[in-house]
């Protein structure tokens, strides 16, 4: 699959808080004590397991970032497949940068495709059917931009990137603002016709009080099983996009897809991806 990538300024202050963060107050002591000036190496960057790649252009800005005289070629693209052996891409220059930057590069590039991969599975349960896996604001606090982009790198979908985005109306809302239809009216008399409302419901009389009340372009169904995410898809009967989310567990994707919802969301793909096992080899 092709990606739109980011603009490299966009993600180079995520990427500079690291590296600022790693080298610390005085640099890499370490390389500059036993490294000699102007030696140079080619490192590679090599997958150890079977993954779907990401992270290549963050760990990409880590390296130009420390040296901008590095020669970097990239051999598998962010989105790509790759093998246990594959070399995903090549750095050539000064041994000294490319050392003091491996470590940043390492954390984002394993991280990320490990994102990627647990997307990819995910995403994988849903083929032939319409429901799209999305993920959740349940992301790294400062790495939500890297970890959103590693999800569309695994072939899964964006949920709303912050608090500001859209309307999403959970059940301390509705229990905080007195119910289902204060929410309701209150979204309506406020979003703009370019903001989308959601609503969670955690049961179908919620569910018919939503339909009855309208207001709502989205409704989220929360820790549902599956015959009531049929009830309720029967409900709604196209009138609302139908989002499921609670639960939803690499084994029971399929037969939550098989519902006939519009979206399955899940944190997990974020905070509990494991990172992939990814080296730089000299």
């Amino acid at each position: 699959m092709n990606f739109a990538t980011l603009p490299d300024l966009i993600l180079e202050p995520v990427v500079r808080a690291a590296l600022m963060e790693d080298l610390g107050t005085y640099g890499d002591v370490t390389t500059r004590a036993v490294i000699p000036h102007g030696t140079t190496y080619i490192a590679r960057l090599n997958a150890r397991e079977d993954a779907v790649v990401s992270g290549i252009q963050v760990a990409t800005i880590a390296f130009r970032l420390v040296d901008p005289s590095l020669e970097i070629d990239v051999r598998a693209k962010d989105g790509a497949h790759c093998q246990r052996g594959d070399t995903l891409m090549t750095i050539k220059g000064s041994a000294a940068s490319i050392l003091s930057g491996e470590r940043v590069a390492l954390n984002f590039a394993g991280r990320l495709t490990g994102i990627a991969t647990k997307t990819a599975a995910f995403a994988k349960q849903t083929e032939g059917l319409r429901a799209r896996i999305t993920c959740t604001r349940k992301t790294t606090p400062g790495l939500r931009i890297v970890e959103k982009q590693a999800v569309l790198h695994g072939g899964g979908f964006n949920h709303r990137y912050s608090l500001s985005d859209a309307i999403l109306i959970k059940d301390n809302h509705i229990a905080a603002a007195g119910g289902i239809g204060q929410v309701l009216e209150a979204a309506k008399a406020h979003a703009s016709h370019m903001m989308a409302v959601e609503i969670e419901v955690d049961d179908l009389d919620q569910l018919a009080e939503v339909l009855k009340v309208g207001g709502a372009s989205v409704v989220l169904l929360d820790n549902m099983n599956n015959d009531m995410l049929r009830e309720a898809v029967a409900m709604v009967n196209g009138r609302m996009k139908i989002e499921a989310s609670g639960n939803v567990t690499l084994d029971r994707v399929a037969s939550i897809a098989a519902t006939g919802v519009d979206y399955i969301s899940s944190g997990a793909l974020t905070h509990s991806a494991r990172t992939v096992d990814l080296g730089l080899d000299f």
